[in-house]
């Protein structure tokens, strides 16, 4: 009987928006925030990211982030 390793599950959040000013991180209208998704891994998450931030290359106030919701959800975890 082969026991097979679970891995951990290390979730990641893509979201952005344009922002008041290109100083900070405060969003112009947090009601128009586009949520690009939640990935399984940190390359999937990039890829996304990637793929949005160029979209958008135009907009010097458009700026897409990921959040590592691993890291929220258990804080006391070591980092991979």
């Amino acid at each position: 009987m082969t026991t097979a390793k679970k891995e951990t599950q290390l979730l990641h959040l893509v979201f952005g928006g344009e922002l008041e000013s290109l100083d900070g991180v405060a969003f112009r209208d947090p009601s128009k925030l586009d949520i690009v998704g939640i990935f399984q891994d940190n390359d999937s998450a990039l890829a996304a990211w990637k793929a949005k931030a160029h979209s958008t290359v135009d907009n010097a106030h458009m700026r897409y982030f990921v959040v590592h919701l691993h890291r929220l959800l258990d804080p006391d975890h070591e980092a991979l």
